[in-house]
């Protein structure tokens, strides 16, 4: 059994996380857009209710988290939730399928270059690196202990670009111990730092930036601009 990696004080204001503008929360449930009956409204709302993770997470009843660890009432809670209780269905770096993180970058290229990344191995699974899609830069402040990465090469098997398996053993390992959380330096841009917020509380003063737009033409690496129109 390794040992678990040392702590860091971390204080960053302005970390960046992309998440594509389709989840973007602007007080308007876009089942809306499906039907003009209240009726069959109500029934789409009462369908969604019962398979929502993040609904099934504010009613305590996703064993990944607890509803006590969730937002609420806060700027963007509906934006900083779903990283928690929407997991993705393999997991991430530092995170199971039950239960996700808030993944962010020091640096606004890294943000882009991880997003780009996990973007190019979807199209080029389906066959067609070809795609248009706009992200919102969510911005937060931290100023906590999380567990690092960065401090020796013992923990280079937690930092495979190929893999997960090392890291997720890890991750479940630190949420298990009380961890806040683990920064990390990126695999996907040299010279980049990630982190891995375990704790909906301490992710702190969320608000949307700027809007970019990346653009694959049948290249691995896509075209990033600033989307002016969002």
């Amino acid at each position: 059994m390794r040992a678990l990696p040392p702590t860091s004080l971390v204080r960053r204001n302005d970390t960046h996380r992309l998440i594509p503008s389709q989840h973007r929360d602007e007080g308007r449930s876009v089942l809306a857009l499906l039907t003009n009956s209240d009726a069959e409204l109500a029934d789409l709302f009462d369908l969604d209710n019962a398979t929502n993770d993040r609904l099934l997470a504010e009613n305590d009843l996703l064993p990944g988290i607890a509803k006590h660890e969730l937002l609420f009432g806060l700027p963007y809670y509906r934006t900083v939730n779903p990283s928690f209780t929407h997991a993705h269905p393999l997991g991430s770096r530092l995170s199971g399928p039950d239960r996700g993180a808030w993944y962010a970058a020091f640096e606004i290229r890294t943000a882009q270059a991880e997003v780009a990344f996990h973007r190019t191995i979807h199209l080029a699974e389906i066959g067609r690196v070809e795609d248009e899609v706009t992200f919102d830069d969510y911005l937060a402040d931290y100023s906590c202990e999380l567990h690092d990465l960065r401090k020796g090469a013992a923990f280079a098997p937690y930092l495979d670009p190929a893999s997960y398996v090392s890291s997720q053993t890890l991750g479940a390992r630190l949420l298990d111990a009380g961890s806040l959380g683990v920064i990390y330096p990126s695999v996907r841009r040299a010279g980049g730092t990630c982190m891995a917020c375990f704790r909906p509380a301490l992710v702190m003063n969320v608000r949307r930036a700027k809007t970019y737009r990346m653009r694959w033409s049948g290249k691995e690496t896509p075209v990033i601009t600033v989307d002016v129109a969002s």
